[in-house]
């Protein structure tokens, strides 16, 4: 899955320049461009996808309200302001979060989160040869990347998930349903409600069991026909 592209529209350069920084901090964020004039912001806009608008509500020619209301109602909005009486508009256009300068870094953080479709603990990229995951780790802004040919198969620990690679291991705090929906399904494949595995580490197959390297992993019933359907999919 891409990471969310997003843009700063505000008309003091000291805001864009700190809420750049705090972009660059965020893995799962991938900053475009800024403006300090809205309505370059809008012909931007009506040409070019973007996931979440960091929006300054005071401005000439168009306030971040107008602006809310006129691009496409998809793109997140997160409303960046020194007044807090404007935090009731925050409503009326279903804006993500209200922010108030001064702005924190973790209160910046906590209102992007917002922007994810759930909370996820793993980003993954947009390449093929070198795809890669973001792993949350201890702390509120700890991640590992990892690359996806290193994993090996994820075991899912009831509120937690543990991501064996070939070189060690890493537990976050997530769930196997959350992380199976981010993981390509054509590397991976879930064989047991607790284990998704690689198939290119997959070093044999007997009866109910799977081996990737020297560990074995069990097939579930409920796992055992589609699993076997890509395999004979894929035999010579």
């Amino acid at each position: 899955m891409q990471k969310l592209s997003c843009i700063i529209v505000d008309d003091e350069p000291a805001a864009i320049r700190l809420l750049e920084r705090y972009i660059a901090d965020v893995p799962f964020l991938n900053f475009l461009t800024s403006f300090t004039k809205p309505l370059e912001a809008l012909a931007y806009l009506e040409s070019n996808s973007v996931d979440l608008v960091l929006l300054d509500v005071q401005m000439p020619q168009l306030t971040g309200v107008q602006l809310s209301k006129i691009i496409n109602p998809k793109t997140k909005i997160i409303f960046t302001t020194a007044y807090s009486e404007f935090a009731l508009h925050s409503y009326e256009v279903a804006a993500v979060d209200y922010l108030l300068k001064p702005i924190a870094f973790e209160r910046f953080y906590k209102a992007v989160s917002k922007v994810l479709p759930s909370e996820r603990e793993v980003l993954v990229s947009n390449g093929d040869t070198e795809a890669y995951i973001f792993i949350k780790t201890d702390g509120k802004h700890n991640f590992n990347k990892v690359f996806l040919e290193d994993i090996l198969f994820v075991e899912g620990l009831k509120n937690y998930v543990s991501v064996q690679l070939k070189e060690e291991q890493i537990i976050t705090y997530s769930t196997l349903k959350h992380l199976s929906e981010r993981l390509p399904n054509n590397q991976f494949i879930q064989i047991h409600k607790s284990y998704i595995l690689a198939l290119a580490h997959i070093t044999r197959i007997e009866n109910d069991a799977v081996w990737i390297e020297e560990r074995q992993l069990p097939i579930g019933n409920r796992y055992r026909k589609s699993f076997f359907e890509m395999i004979n999919r894929r035999q010579l």
